[in-house]
């Protein structure tokens, strides 16, 4: 009995060890958290292309979470600067993604803000990346004999769209892209620094003392 009640007491501890470690402190740390000042809400068509962006795994192959330099070639890779947890504060759930079986995307909306190139690389990714094993998306689109008023006709590279036919681009590709196209965290996170006026000492923080005189 005395070691059933040592093996309880050691399993609630454990468990309430992990619980503080795993929720609790990260907790703490980012439920004051505000958006960067250059972050701003999804539109409602990001919104539904952010939807779509999930119902097709894209988050199982791409992360959203460049590293830090020290810590990676993220930046070096042009995937821009480190994340920071208020770069997610409209993200529920967020989508950091755990596989980089494609690239990061957290700043895909910077690195290629062209609309056509989009649609054409999920119609068709090897036409625009020769080896990618991105699969294709063609259930997004519709391959019609001639394109009708309104229309989102698809300007793919010679060769890679059906002969003699357009491609048109259905609701769900056209939200997808605006989403990836918003995908752009290239704001500064961190204030600049004071400016000196030439001559003056920059000044000392509040909590540090002054130079002993010798």
């Amino acid at each position: 009995m005395e070691n059933e009640v040592k093996l309880a007491a050691g399993a609630m501890v454990s468990l309430a060890v992990a619980t503080a470690a795993l929720v609790v402190m990260p907790y703490i740390q980012v439920r004051d958290v505000v958006p960067p000042e250059g972050l701003k809400p999804y539109t409602s068509a990001e919104l539904r292309g952010r939807a779509v962006y999930i119902a097709n795994g894209c988050v199982y192959c791409h992360t959203q979470q460049p590293r830090d330099r020290n810590l990676g070639p993220d930046h070096e890779r042009g995937w821009g600067r480190a994340s920071v947890p208020g770069d997610y504060f409209y993200d529920k759930p967020h989508l950091l993604g755990s596989m980089r079986t494609g690239p990061d995307l957290f700043n895909i909306g910077a690195r290629q803000p062209s609309k056509d190139w989009h649609l054409g690389h999920l119609y068709q990714p090897r036409a625009y990346a020769p080896g990618s094993i991105m699969p294709a998306y063609p259930f997004l689109f519709e391959v019609k004999d001639a394109a009708e008023p309104g229309d989102e006709v698809v300007n793919l590279p010679p060769g890679a769209g059906p002969f003699g036919r357009v491609v048109v681009a259905r609701p769900e590709a056209l939200d997808l892209v605006k989403y990836m196209q918003g995908l752009n965290h290239t704001y500064p996170v961190l204030p600049p620094p004071p400016k000196v006026a030439a001559g003056t000492a920059a000044p000392l923080p509040a909590d540090a003392a002054p130079a002993a005189a010798y």
